[in-house]
């Protein structure tokens, strides 16, 4: 029998199959792209066929002589015919999709079993999409908290697949936010707060093969802190040492801080930068330095850095050191047996200064008692001594001292005697200055009684004029004969000089009677007995 007739035979055997048996159809999915067997079932149970033919949607495909003994691998072609009536399809196309039936020779008459061949591919190429968002060195995406996110899902998938959209939280399990079919899938999140941080699923699955693949992300929400780093300080192991911290919390993730040092130089104060001296991405840097390190004026900045926010607006503290300077009055005195209160004001430095009191040349330590009583308010410290004696005189010290130096203000105490020997002392004074103002005054009276007494008074004291030389006698007459004006003589002192002598009237006892002289004969005359007019 040659092929025509084979043909012709297999073609009427199958119409009287199809006429007198009964047709079952079988469904079997296979992958795009792969390998795959179609089973023959209308074979003869036992018997060994001789040939056997496939046909695709009703037509001829594929046949095959099982008398003819040849070789056949089935990665020659794309469609091969097994020793056992299989038919094999080699890496599938969309275009082998169809209805196959297979036909041998001898066959079973009852039964004519038909596959269909349905093709699938996917979900391929799943891929997760959110916008507005940055992603991180590790994949991980980070949005910024009240903005508007938008969540997309595609894959691809043939002929059908469902997409759905699960999100797992911190405080939630695996919920469900969208579920659909297509080849993409969205929703969106207006105003997303930190409760929407954490991990995003998309999950696609074939409707066919049931086949699923799925995608996740990390979502991650970043807010910055509200306010501003906030700049702080803390004594070291002494007072030479200071710990600087900068603080900046309540932002998330934490920030990147940087310490670093500002300088004023120049006459006309140029800010100029400084060397880097910290830097750590912590909510709070702190930096120890010690007085080597830091002079007055120096400026201190501590900048903040967080990725919600611009290169150009990062957020900083600072501050300006300043040397302790003591004030007060550098001289007190107060009486024995008193108190004095010595006042120091410190208002000057930064960081502040630590302020305690010292006395004597030796710097001792003055230390709270009943005796010297100590107190602080603000900037002014005080110190009170108690019941002030001759011991408590000297040199006391106001001491500030913080990290760039240590200034002392020197208040000199000096104590007096006490009240009631000064009054006395003044007292005496007194009495002794009025005393001896007396006897001066008495003195000048007594000395000067002649011009009082002439009535001149007290205004012609002092002064030098005419010279009159008076001459006791018992009795006085006085005489109305005129007595005759000498011309005046020149003097040295500058004053015009009459001289004239009067002599004593004899009384009646007296027999002998002193004539009036001229007063050029008085040349040798006592000059005592001149008097001036």
């Amino acid at each position: 029998m040659n092929g025509f007739a084979v043909a012709i035979f297999l073609q009427v055997m199958h119409q009287t199959v199809a006429a007198n048996g009964r047709s079952d159809e079988t469904t079997v999915a296979g992958t795009l792209g792969e390998n795959i067997i179609l089973p023959c079932w209308n074979t003869a149970t036992n018997v060994t066929p001789s040939f056997t033919r496939w046909m695709t949607n009703g037509q001829f495909t594929i046949e095959r002589n099982h008398s003819i003994i040849i070789p056949i691998s089935p990665s020659e072609g794309h469609l091969t015919i097994l020793y056992n009536q299989s038919l094999y399809i080699n890496r599938m196309n969309l275009s082998d999709e169809g209805t196959y039936l297979c036909d041998s020779l001898p066959h079973n008459n009852k039964t004519q079993t038909s596959l269909t061949l349905q093709i699938v591919s996917g979900p391929d190429n799943s891929i997760i999409d959110i916008q507005p968002a940055t992603p991180l060195s590790n994949g991980t995406l980070f949005v910024v908290r009240g903005s508007t996110v938008s969540f997309n899902c595609s894959s691809l998938s043939y002929p059908s697949q469902s997409l759905s959209w699960g999100f797992q939280g911190v405080e939630s399990s695996n919920d469900s936010l969208a579920v659909g079919s297509g080849s993409w899938l969205d929703f969106r999140i207006e105003d997303v707060q930190p409760t929407a941080q954490g991990n995003y699923s998309c999950r696609a699955q074939n409707s066919i093969s049931q086949k699923a693949a799925g995608s996740s992300t990390e979502l991650l929400v970043y807010y910055s802190p509200e306010r501003h780093p906030e700049c702080l300080w803390n004594a070291g192991k002494d007072p030479s040492h200071v710990q600087f911290s900068c603080s900046w919390f309540g932002g998330y993730p934490s920030p990147t801080l940087f310490w670093g040092k500002h300088q004023m130089s120049g006459s006309h104060g140029k800010q100029v930068a400084g060397q880097l001296m910290e830097s750590e991405e912590t909510d709070n840097l702190v930096m120890n330095l010690n007085r080597s390190l830091l002079f007055d004026g120096q400026m201190l900045k501590c900048s903040g850095h967080h990725p919600t926010i611009s290169p150009g607006e990062d957020k900083f503290c600072s501050f300006t050191l300043k040397s302790p300077y003591p004030e007060g009055e550098p001289l007190v005195t107060v009486v024995e047996g008193t108190n004095v209160t010595l006042t120091c004001t410190e208002s000057n430095s930064l960081p502040p200064a630590l302020t305690r009191w010292q006395r004597t040349a030796k710097q001792e330590d003055v230390v709270s008692s009943p005796k010297y009583v100590l107190s602080e308010q603000g900037p002014t410290f005080t110190l009170t001594i108690v019941n002030i004696t001759k011991q408590d005189e000297g040199v006391y010290f106001c001491r500030s001292e913080n990290p760039l130096m240590v200034r002392e203000l020197e208040i000199y105490l000096t104590v007096k005697a006490t009240s009631q020997y000064t009054g006395a002392i003044i007292g005496i004074f007194l009495a002794i200055l009025i005393v001896g103002s007396g006897i001066v005054i008495a003195k000048t009276i007594y000395s000067n009684r002649d011009r009082i007494c002439l009535g001149n008074g007290f205004e012609q004291m002092g002064e030098r004029g005419d010279v009159l030389s008076l001459v006791e006698a018992d009795e006085e007459e006085v005489f109305h004969e005129a007595i005759p004006r000498l011309p005046p003589l020149p003097l040295t002192n500058g004053h015009n000089t009459t001289l004239v002598e009067i002599h004593t009237i004899p009384s009646i006892d007296h027999e002998d009677a002193e004539i009036l002289e001229h007063p050029l004969q008085l040349e040798d005359r006592d000059i005592d007995e001149l008097v001036t007019f």
